[in-house]
């Protein structure tokens, strides 16, 4: 069950979050609802660190989904974010990723995936807190490079003994550049298997994401020794560029 886990619900047609919040709370979550995004940055703010988990409609009055989850990502949230939306195009999926969600479900969805998401988010987010109850998952539990430690268990980077904490999508990128290491990975191959899009889409995605990376794991991120963009070819992750 829920073990009482905080969610809350972003939705304006009360209808659905009622329905939303009765199934959630017969798993045992503890759930908060509002009606639109200025509301959904208020009550983070005022429950900061208490939140596991948003739920957030894109079709909001004053204020899209899309900017309240770019919101929370530009105060450094951590917490996953669950898009719900009506619009079904590649290109709105996309956009969510793009601001920083983890998940996208369309409307209407299946209660029963739902519900398999928002349990797989919350025990991600525990992992990411906390740690994780066991390690067996991850076949790299830490890389060091530089004055840099890696912690994949636990979504944290450490440089220079300064704590940076890292959502799923920044540490799925991370790590899969530390499994590629001194290879050229595309642009494509990154949609594909990180952002789990098809690779033909026009994206910023990989660009934003690795500017964030960089901010992170470089001395100087304007002249990038670590993470280095190859151009019309992709990218490319140097543990030790001295030693090459």
């Amino acid at each position: 069950m829920g073990n009482g886990k905080h969610i809350l619900v972003v939705e304006d047609e009360k209808h659905l979050a009622a329905g939303i919040q009765y199934n959630l709370e017969a798993e045992g979550y503890r759930v908060a609802t509002v009606g639109d995004g200025r509301s959904a940055l208020e009550y983070i703010e005022e429950h900061r660190g208490e939140v596991d988990l948003v739920v957030l409609d894109i079709m909001l009055p004053g204020m899209s989904g899309y900017a309240v989850c770019e919101a929370l990502r530009a105060a450094d949230e951590i917490m996953p974010v669950l898009i719900l939306s009506a619009r079904t195009l590649s290109e709105d999926r996309k956009r969510g990723f793009d601001v920083g969600a983890d998940q996208y479900l369309t409307k209407p969805f299946d209660l029963d995936e739902f519900l398999s998401r928002v349990k797989g988010l919350l025990a991600m987010y525990a992992r990411r807190v906390q740690g994780p109850a066991n390690q067996q998952h991850s076949p790299i539990p830490s890389f060091a490079f530089s004055n840099v430690e890696i912690h994949f268990d636990t979504f944290e980077v450490t440089v220079g003994g300064d704590l940076v904490r890292m959502t799923q999508l920044e540490m799925k990128l991370l790590r899969y550049f530390v499994e590629n290491e001194g290879r050229i990975v595309t642009r494509r191959e990154l949609l594909e298997n990180v952002w789990d899009l098809p690779g033909h889409l026009s994206t910023r995605a990989p660009d934003q994401f690795i500017l964030r990376l960089r901010k992170v794991i470089e001395p100087d991120p304007a002249r990038p020794r670590h993470l280095l963009t190859l151009r019309d070819a992709g990218y490319r992750f140097v543990a030790e560029p001295d030693a090459r």
